[in-house]
Protein backbone atom coordinates (compact mmCIF):
# COMPACT_ATOMS: atom_id res chain seq x y z
CA UNK A 1 0.00 0.00 0.00
CA UNK A 2 2.58 2.57 0.98
CA UNK A 3 4.48 1.74 -2.50
CA UNK A 4 1.09 2.82 -4.28
CA UNK A 5 0.71 5.62 -1.94
CA UNK A 6 4.15 7.02 -3.39
CA UNK A 7 3.90 5.91 -6.49
CA UNK A 8 -0.02 8.22 -6.81
CA UNK A 9 2.21 11.05 -5.37
CA UNK A 10 5.26 10.84 -7.76
CA UNK A 11 2.18 10.46 -11.03
CA UNK A 12 0.33 13.14 -9.25
CA UNK A 13 1.08 17.13 -10.92
CA UNK A 14 -1.45 18.77 -9.37
CA UNK A 15 0.78 21.14 -7.54
CA UNK A 16 3.38 21.26 -11.08
CA UNK A 17 -0.22 22.60 -13.25
CA UNK A 18 -0.72 25.02 -10.50
CA UNK A 19 2.90 26.26 -10.70
CA UNK A 20 2.56 26.54 -14.02
CA UNK A 21 -0.45 28.28 -14.30
CA UNK A 22 0.59 30.65 -12.20
CA UNK A 23 3.75 31.24 -14.30
CA UNK A 24 1.65 31.66 -17.00
CA UNK A 25 -0.39 34.15 -16.07
CA UNK A 26 3.11 36.45 -15.13
CA UNK A 27 4.13 35.26 -18.63
CA UNK A 28 0.78 36.66 -20.23
CA UNK A 29 1.31 39.98 -18.16
CA UNK A 30 4.73 40.38 -19.72
CA UNK A 31 3.99 39.21 -23.22
CA UNK A 32 0.83 42.11 -23.09
CA UNK A 33 3.59 44.42 -21.59
CA UNK A 34 6.11 43.66 -24.04
CA UNK A 35 4.19 43.63 -27.12
CA UNK A 36 2.80 46.76 -26.57
CA UNK A 37 6.51 48.51 -25.59
CA UNK A 38 8.46 47.05 -29.21
CA UNK A 39 8.27 49.36 -31.93
CA UNK A 40 9.12 52.71 -33.04
CA UNK A 41 7.85 54.46 -29.67
CA UNK A 42 10.56 55.29 -26.53
CA UNK A 43 8.18 53.77 -24.17
CA UNK A 44 9.39 51.14 -22.15
CA UNK A 45 7.17 48.89 -20.26
CA UNK A 46 7.65 50.98 -16.67
CA UNK A 47 6.39 54.28 -18.22
CA UNK A 48 3.12 51.97 -19.73
CA UNK A 49 2.60 50.94 -16.45
CA UNK A 50 3.01 53.85 -14.64
CA UNK A 51 -0.03 55.39 -17.24
CA UNK A 52 -1.97 52.74 -16.93
CA UNK A 53 -2.14 53.38 -12.90
CA UNK A 54 -2.92 56.87 -13.46
CA UNK A 55 0.44 59.10 -13.62
CA UNK A 56 -0.55 61.16 -17.12
CA UNK A 57 3.35 62.62 -16.92
CA UNK A 58 4.62 59.05 -17.92
CA UNK A 59 3.93 59.28 -21.73
CA UNK A 60 3.55 61.96 -24.52
CA UNK A 61 0.32 62.40 -25.92
CA UNK A 62 2.02 60.52 -29.19
CA UNK A 63 3.28 57.49 -27.12
CA UNK A 64 -0.51 56.80 -25.73
CA UNK A 65 -1.67 57.12 -29.10
CA UNK A 66 0.33 54.61 -30.54
CA UNK A 67 0.16 52.50 -27.76
CA UNK A 68 -3.47 52.49 -26.82
CA UNK A 69 -5.01 53.04 -30.17
CA UNK A 70 -2.43 50.84 -32.47
CA UNK A 71 -0.58 48.60 -30.08
CA UNK A 72 -2.84 47.59 -27.19
CA UNK A 73 -5.60 46.55 -29.22
CA UNK A 74 -3.65 44.09 -31.06
CA UNK A 75 -2.02 42.62 -28.11
CA UNK A 76 -5.04 41.79 -26.76
CA UNK A 77 -7.01 40.67 -29.86
CA UNK A 78 -3.44 38.62 -30.42
CA UNK A 79 -3.66 37.16 -27.23
CA UNK A 80 -7.39 36.64 -27.63
CA UNK A 81 -6.80 34.49 -30.99
CA UNK A 82 -3.83 32.51 -29.64
CA UNK A 83 -6.33 31.24 -26.64
CA UNK A 84 -8.97 30.06 -29.13
CA UNK A 85 -6.89 28.37 -31.43
CA UNK A 86 -4.86 26.65 -28.72
CA UNK A 87 -7.94 25.74 -26.44
CA UNK A 88 -9.83 24.58 -30.12
CA UNK A 89 -6.92 22.11 -30.68
CA UNK A 90 -6.65 20.87 -26.76
CA UNK A 91 -10.39 20.20 -26.83
CA UNK A 92 -10.58 18.59 -30.67
CA UNK A 93 -7.29 16.38 -28.91
CA UNK A 94 -9.26 15.71 -26.42
CA UNK A 95 -12.68 14.45 -28.51
CA UNK A 96 -10.53 12.57 -30.81
CA UNK A 97 -8.15 11.08 -28.41
CA UNK A 98 -5.09 11.68 -30.49
CA UNK A 99 -2.53 14.64 -30.26
CA UNK A 100 -2.76 15.57 -34.36
CA UNK A 101 -6.22 16.96 -34.06
CA UNK A 102 -6.09 20.70 -34.76
CA UNK A 103 -8.31 23.60 -36.33
CA UNK A 104 -5.75 24.32 -39.11
CA UNK A 105 -5.06 20.50 -40.04
CA UNK A 106 -8.46 18.57 -40.03
CA UNK A 107 -10.17 21.70 -42.30
CA UNK A 108 -11.69 23.69 -39.84
CA UNK A 109 -9.96 26.91 -40.20
CA UNK A 110 -10.26 26.23 -44.26
CA UNK A 111 -13.91 26.09 -43.83
CA UNK A 112 -13.84 29.22 -41.02
CA UNK A 113 -12.13 30.97 -43.75
CA UNK A 114 -14.34 30.09 -46.43
CA UNK A 115 -17.51 31.40 -44.50
CA UNK A 116 -15.53 34.70 -44.31
CA UNK A 117 -14.30 34.82 -47.60
CA UNK A 118 -17.92 33.85 -49.21
CA UNK A 119 -18.74 37.59 -46.46
CA UNK A 120 -16.45 39.74 -47.83
CA UNK A 121 -16.72 38.95 -51.44
CA UNK A 122 -20.36 38.81 -51.52
CA UNK A 123 -21.08 41.33 -48.86
CA UNK A 124 -22.39 43.54 -51.16
CA UNK A 125 -24.37 41.70 -53.42
CA UNK A 126 -25.71 38.30 -52.89
CA UNK A 127 -25.08 38.38 -49.21
CA UNK A 128 -26.13 42.14 -48.26
CA UNK A 129 -28.85 41.90 -46.32
CA UNK A 130 -27.77 39.69 -43.78
CA UNK A 131 -24.78 41.46 -44.15
CA UNK A 132 -26.90 44.14 -42.86
CA UNK A 133 -29.00 42.77 -40.05
CA UNK A 134 -25.42 41.39 -38.29
CA UNK A 135 -23.29 44.55 -38.85
CA UNK A 136 -20.15 43.90 -37.25
CA UNK A 137 -20.82 40.29 -35.92
CA UNK A 138 -21.42 39.47 -40.01
CA UNK A 139 -18.06 37.84 -40.34
CA UNK A 140 -17.46 36.33 -37.59
CA UNK A 141 -20.78 34.68 -37.63
CA UNK A 142 -19.96 33.16 -41.78
CA UNK A 143 -16.60 31.78 -40.52
CA UNK A 144 -18.31 30.53 -37.36
CA UNK A 145 -20.71 28.81 -39.83
CA UNK A 146 -18.16 27.66 -41.98
CA UNK A 147 -16.24 26.11 -39.17
CA UNK A 148 -19.18 24.36 -37.86
CA UNK A 149 -20.09 22.72 -40.95
CA UNK A 150 -16.98 21.71 -41.61
CA UNK A 151 -16.29 20.74 -38.30
CA UNK A 152 -19.98 18.04 -38.02
CA UNK A 153 -18.73 16.66 -41.43
CA UNK A 154 -15.50 15.71 -40.20
CA UNK A 155 -16.80 14.40 -36.81
CA UNK A 156 -19.15 12.22 -38.82
CA UNK A 157 -16.89 11.10 -41.04
CA UNK A 158 -14.09 9.95 -38.97
CA UNK A 159 -16.73 8.29 -36.62
CA UNK A 160 -18.53 5.18 -36.69
CA UNK A 161 -20.26 2.45 -33.99
CA UNK A 162 -18.78 5.45 -31.57
CA UNK A 163 -15.40 4.82 -32.37
CA UNK A 164 -12.64 7.61 -33.80
CA UNK A 165 -10.62 6.97 -36.72
CA UNK A 166 -7.32 8.92 -36.34
CA UNK A 167 -6.59 7.79 -40.22
CA UNK A 168 -9.88 8.74 -41.60
CA UNK A 169 -9.96 11.90 -39.80
CA UNK A 170 -6.95 13.59 -41.12
CA UNK A 171 -7.53 11.89 -44.61
CA UNK A 172 -10.83 13.72 -44.49
CA UNK A 173 -9.76 17.10 -43.01
CA UNK A 174 -7.06 17.73 -45.84
CA UNK A 175 -10.49 16.40 -48.59
CA UNK A 176 -12.47 18.99 -46.77
CA UNK A 177 -9.86 21.61 -46.46
CA UNK A 178 -8.87 21.41 -50.11
CA UNK A 179 -12.47 21.19 -51.17
CA UNK A 180 -13.09 24.72 -48.40
CA UNK A 181 -10.14 25.91 -50.41
CA UNK A 182 -11.36 25.44 -53.77
CA UNK A 183 -14.34 27.21 -53.43
CA UNK A 184 -12.11 29.93 -51.65
CA UNK A 185 -10.33 30.40 -54.85
CA UNK A 186 -13.29 30.51 -56.50
CA UNK A 187 -14.75 33.77 -54.80
CA UNK A 188 -11.17 34.99 -54.59
CA UNK A 189 -10.95 34.88 -58.81
CA UNK A 190 -14.64 36.88 -58.28
CA UNK A 191 -13.15 39.49 -55.87
CA UNK A 192 -12.81 43.10 -56.99
CA UNK A 193 -9.33 44.49 -56.53
CA UNK A 194 -10.34 45.99 -53.04
CA UNK A 195 -11.24 42.96 -52.07
CA UNK A 196 -8.34 41.37 -53.77
CA UNK A 197 -5.84 43.24 -50.99
CA UNK A 198 -8.11 42.80 -48.03
CA UNK A 199 -7.80 38.75 -48.64
CA UNK A 200 -4.44 38.66 -50.04
CA UNK A 201 -2.61 39.41 -46.53
CA UNK A 202 -5.84 38.25 -44.42
CA UNK A 203 -5.69 34.69 -46.10
CA UNK A 204 -1.95 34.40 -44.43
CA UNK A 205 -2.80 35.58 -41.36
CA UNK A 206 -2.35 38.83 -39.97
CA UNK A 207 -2.59 41.19 -36.62
CA UNK A 208 -2.02 44.27 -38.77
CA UNK A 209 -5.49 45.70 -38.91
CA UNK A 210 -6.73 44.80 -35.16
CA UNK A 211 -9.12 47.70 -33.54
CA UNK A 212 -10.89 48.12 -30.90
CA UNK A 213 -13.85 47.05 -33.43
CA UNK A 214 -12.33 43.87 -33.98
CA UNK A 215 -11.90 42.91 -30.49
CA UNK A 216 -15.60 44.12 -29.58
CA UNK A 217 -16.42 41.68 -32.81
CA UNK A 218 -14.52 38.28 -31.72
CA UNK A 219 -13.85 38.63 -28.20
CA UNK A 220 -17.54 38.25 -27.21
CA UNK A 221 -17.76 34.77 -29.47
CA UNK A 222 -14.43 33.51 -28.04
CA UNK A 223 -14.97 34.34 -24.58
CA UNK A 224 -18.25 32.76 -24.32
CA UNK A 225 -16.85 29.60 -25.94
CA UNK A 226 -14.81 29.84 -22.94
CA UNK A 227 -17.47 30.05 -20.55
CA UNK A 228 -17.83 26.04 -21.09
CA UNK A 229 -14.82 24.92 -20.79
CA UNK A 230 -15.02 24.58 -16.94
CA UNK A 231 -17.97 22.26 -17.04
CA UNK A 232 -16.23 20.63 -20.39
CA UNK A 233 -13.19 19.44 -18.09
CA UNK A 234 -14.37 16.30 -16.47
CA UNK A 235 -15.82 14.96 -19.61
CA UNK A 236 -12.88 15.34 -21.72
CA UNK A 237 -10.92 13.27 -18.60
CA UNK A 238 -13.20 10.28 -18.82
CA UNK A 239 -13.25 10.19 -22.84
CA UNK A 240 -9.67 9.53 -22.90
CA UNK A 241 -10.75 6.19 -21.75
CA UNK A 242 -13.47 5.10 -24.80
CA UNK A 243 -16.78 6.91 -24.87
CA UNK A 244 -18.03 3.68 -23.50
CA UNK A 245 -16.22 3.98 -19.96
CA UNK A 246 -16.89 7.87 -19.97
CA UNK A 247 -21.07 7.10 -20.22
CA UNK A 248 -21.06 4.68 -17.40
CA UNK A 249 -18.97 7.14 -15.46
CA UNK A 250 -21.64 8.97 -15.79
CA UNK A 251 -20.64 11.59 -18.27
CA UNK A 252 -23.46 13.18 -20.63
CA UNK A 253 -21.42 12.18 -23.84
CA UNK A 254 -23.72 13.32 -26.66
CA UNK A 255 -24.09 16.68 -25.11
CA UNK A 256 -20.08 16.98 -24.64
CA UNK A 257 -19.85 16.06 -28.17
CA UNK A 258 -22.66 18.87 -29.24
CA UNK A 259 -20.99 21.90 -26.64
CA UNK A 260 -17.53 20.78 -27.73
CA UNK A 261 -17.99 21.44 -31.50
CA UNK A 262 -19.64 24.11 -31.27
CA UNK A 263 -17.76 25.97 -29.27
CA UNK A 264 -14.70 25.02 -31.44
CA UNK A 265 -16.26 26.08 -34.44
CA UNK A 266 -17.20 29.19 -32.68
CA UNK A 267 -13.62 29.94 -31.10
CA UNK A 268 -12.19 29.09 -34.61
CA UNK A 269 -14.19 30.75 -36.73
CA UNK A 270 -14.21 33.92 -34.49
CA UNK A 271 -10.72 33.86 -34.45
CA UNK A 272 -10.59 33.38 -38.87
CA UNK A 273 -12.67 36.51 -38.98
CA UNK A 274 -10.59 38.92 -37.61
CA UNK A 275 -6.57 37.31 -38.42
CA UNK A 276 -7.12 35.00 -41.61
CA UNK A 277 -5.27 31.40 -41.45
CA UNK A 278 -2.99 31.30 -38.47
CA UNK A 279 -1.92 27.94 -38.06
CA UNK A 280 0.03 25.28 -36.04
CA UNK A 281 -0.90 27.01 -32.37
CA UNK A 282 -3.62 24.67 -31.93
CA UNK A 283 -0.75 21.50 -32.36
CA UNK A 284 1.93 22.91 -30.43
CA UNK A 285 1.02 24.22 -27.28
CA UNK A 286 -1.61 20.95 -26.20
CA UNK A 287 1.29 18.98 -26.61
CA UNK A 288 3.64 20.90 -25.09
CA UNK A 289 1.91 21.38 -21.83
CA UNK A 290 0.89 17.83 -21.84
CA UNK A 291 4.62 16.66 -22.01
CA UNK A 292 5.19 19.38 -19.00
CA UNK A 293 2.13 19.27 -16.63
CA UNK A 294 -0.19 15.81 -17.75
CA UNK A 295 -3.25 14.80 -19.55
CA UNK A 296 -5.75 16.36 -16.99
CA UNK A 297 -7.82 18.81 -18.38
CA UNK A 298 -8.91 20.99 -15.51
CA UNK A 299 -5.39 22.18 -15.58
CA UNK A 300 -4.45 21.84 -19.80
CA UNK A 301 -7.69 24.31 -20.62
CA UNK A 302 -6.69 27.43 -18.84
CA UNK A 303 -2.72 26.51 -19.36
CA UNK A 304 -3.43 26.52 -23.06
CA UNK A 305 -5.37 29.49 -23.51
CA UNK A 306 -2.01 31.28 -21.43
CA UNK A 307 0.59 29.73 -23.66
CA UNK A 308 -1.44 30.31 -26.98
CA UNK A 309 -1.84 33.82 -26.18
CA UNK A 310 1.70 34.72 -25.05
CA UNK A 311 3.16 32.59 -27.88
CA UNK A 312 0.87 34.05 -30.31
CA UNK A 313 2.50 37.66 -29.37
CA UNK A 314 5.48 36.91 -29.62
CA UNK A 315 5.33 35.36 -32.75
CA UNK A 316 3.57 38.97 -33.82
CA UNK A 317 6.42 40.93 -32.22
CA UNK A 318 8.44 38.78 -34.14
CA UNK A 319 6.34 39.83 -37.66
CA UNK A 320 6.32 43.16 -37.17
CA UNK A 321 9.85 43.74 -36.21
CA UNK A 322 12.41 41.30 -38.02
CA UNK A 323 11.53 43.30 -41.48
CA UNK A 324 10.75 45.97 -40.32
CA UNK A 325 9.43 48.53 -41.41
CA UNK A 326 7.62 46.23 -43.80
CA UNK A 327 5.44 43.24 -41.72
CA UNK A 328 5.90 38.88 -42.49
CA UNK A 329 2.26 37.70 -42.20
CA UNK A 330 2.02 35.66 -38.83
CA UNK A 331 0.93 32.71 -40.36
CA UNK A 332 4.29 32.19 -41.89
CA UNK A 333 5.91 32.50 -38.25
CA UNK A 334 3.65 30.11 -36.68
CA UNK A 335 3.95 27.72 -40.00
CA UNK A 336 8.01 27.87 -39.91
CA UNK A 337 7.79 26.60 -36.27
CA UNK A 338 5.06 24.56 -35.99
CA UNK A 339 5.51 22.55 -39.14
CA UNK A 340 8.84 20.79 -38.07
CA UNK A 341 7.07 20.60 -34.74
CA UNK A 342 4.28 18.51 -36.28
CA UNK A 343 6.37 16.25 -38.40
CA UNK A 344 8.18 15.29 -34.85
CA UNK A 345 5.00 14.52 -33.45
CA UNK A 346 4.14 12.50 -36.15
CA UNK A 347 6.94 10.72 -35.95
CA UNK A 348 6.61 9.70 -32.64
CA UNK A 349 3.01 8.57 -33.13
CA UNK A 350 3.63 6.89 -36.51
CA UNK A 351 3.98 3.17 -34.60
CA UNK A 352 0.93 3.37 -32.94
CA UNK A 353 -0.97 5.09 -35.70
CA UNK A 354 0.41 2.93 -38.69
CA UNK A 355 0.93 5.55 -40.68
Amino acid sequence: MAGIHKSRQAGDRTRLALLAIILLVAGSVFSLLFSVTMGASDASILDVVSNMAGSEAALSMRDRIIIFDIRLPRAILGFLIGASLAVSGTVMQGLFRNPLADPGLVGVSSGASFGAVVMIVLGSGFAAPLYTLLGIYALPVAAFGGGLVTTLLLYRIATRHGQTSVATMLLAGIALGALAAAMTGLLIYMANDQQLRDLTFWSMGSLAGATWMKIAAAGPVILLSFAALPFMARGLNAITLGEAAAFHMGVPVQRLKNVAIVGVAAATGASVAVSGGIGFVGIVVPHILRMAIGPDHRFLLPAAALLGGSLLIFADVLARTLVAPAELPIGIITAAVGGPFFLWILLRQRSRLAL
